[in-house]
């Protein structure tokens, strides 16, 4: 693009900066494939609304179906500074990389066994997603390890129920958390204890 190479002001202010640099600013523009941010240093973009932009995975840990449920036009937010996008000449920005990561949070104040209230939040043929906390979210399977068939309450719950779960795993590298029903967790624990009897 010949804009590209007549901006050599910003070229220098985007140079200057380095990854992990908190940046302020308005929210410029949000659109469906990101958000535009006008930052409160540094000229404006010859181009674009902001010189500032948020890709959607850097808007938020959570969830969300449009970048509006984040943030809206006008809203002031301070963000990471991730990198110089050379192509666009622009500030690659994160906002979440600001905030607490829920699934941290959850697996560090969480064990395996422990129970928990999960909501129901999407029923699948093969099980059931259920948030367990702070929008984590994981998969009930309607059939055990083992292949057995689960406990058949599993196949009549419905979006919105909330359904008593144990944390049977807690994955960080995938960032996967796995529920259970807690007699399946039971059933499971009876039946590994009479095979050990068995062997022995």
């Amino acid at each position: 693009m010949a804009w590209q190479s007549k901006c050599p002001e910003l070229r220098v202010f985007l140079e200057s900066l380095h990854r992990g640099d908190v940046l302020s600013g308005r929210v410029a523009a949000v659109e469906d494939f990101g958000v535009f941010v006008g930052l409160d240093d540094g000229p404006d973009h010859p181009v674009f609304p902001g010189v500032g932009f948020i890709t959607m995975p850097e808007l938020s840990w959570r969830h969300f179906n449009a970048p509006t449920e984040v943030v809206q036009v006008g809203q002031r937010v301070s963000c990471e500074f991730l990198q110089f996008g050379t192509y666009n000449v622009e500030a690659r920005l994160s906002l979440r990389a600001l905030r607490p990561d829920p699934f941290l949070v959850f697996a560090d104040r969480t064990v395996v066994g422990q129970a928990v209230r999960g909501t129901v939040v999407r029923v699948l043929p093969f099980g059931a997603l259920v948030d367990v906390g702070d929008g984590i979210v994981g998969l009930l399977p309607g059939t055990e390890a083992s292949g057995r068939p689960a406990d058949g309450v599993v196949g009549l719950l419905q979006v919105g129920d909330v359904t008593p779960v144990v944390v049977a795993e807690v994955e960080r590298p995938r960032r996967r958390v796995v529920p259970a029903r807690p007699d399946d967790v039971r059933s499971a624990g009876g039946r590994s204890a009479g095979e050990g009897r068995g062997n022995g």
